[in-house]
């Protein structure tokens, strides 16, 4: 269960590990249309001017929403760090995940479906979430104010593309 919410939220919002592991119940708004987190500070932004990440509700069952307020209710968590060490036996541990923490669900999530764990690390969620958008067709300029790029240049170095024929120019060109 925490698993599920960390890795469905740390993609839907794009999120640097240190991002993902330093989200607070009270930095979380809860809206009509999903969430708001806000990010009071990270590697981008040393002033602290703050960032705004909404995550939609889902439109089927990998809901991020959906996940994120399962494990808030299951683990008890009102306060603090939403995303936090759980022992071998379950027991929810006072205090925030670690970047490096993050990382390892993350591999031992791609392991179990039979992955190569040495290609993935935590920031898998952050050039995933930029490699899905860009894909799709969503502009650069929607996928800077979901991961507080400043500028396109940043954004194409997080694409990841496997296939060379997903998202090929040439479908789209007309003399074709």
């Amino acid at each position: 269960m925490p698993d599920r919410a960390l890795l469905l939220i740390g993609f839907a919002g794009a999120f640097r590990r240190s991002e993902l592991s330093a989200v607070d119940c009270k930095w979380i708004e809860r809206t009509a249309g999903g969430l708001v987190i806000t990010i009071p500070k990270s590697k981008t932004d040393q002033e602290g001017q703050a960032r705004q990440v909404a995550i939609p509700r889902g439109r089927n069952a990998i809901c991020p929403i959906k996940a994120l307020e399962q494990w808030l209710e299951r683990s008890g968590i009102t306060e603090g760090p939403v995303f936090r060490p759980v022992t071998r036996r379950g027991q929810v541990l006072p205090g925030q995940l670690s970047g490096d923490s993050i990382a390892s669900i993350v591999k031992q999530r791609v392991r179990a479906i039979g992955l190569d764990p040495t290609r993935y690390s935590g920031h898998s969620l952050r050039a995933g979430f930029v490699t899905s958008a860009a894909t799709a067709g969503a502009p650069a300029w929607r996928i800077k104010a979901q991961t507080g790029h400043v500028s396109d240049a940043l954004v194409g170095r997080y694409i990841r593309l496997s296939d060379p024929f997903a998202a090929n120019a040439v479908p789209s060109m007309a003399v074709l």
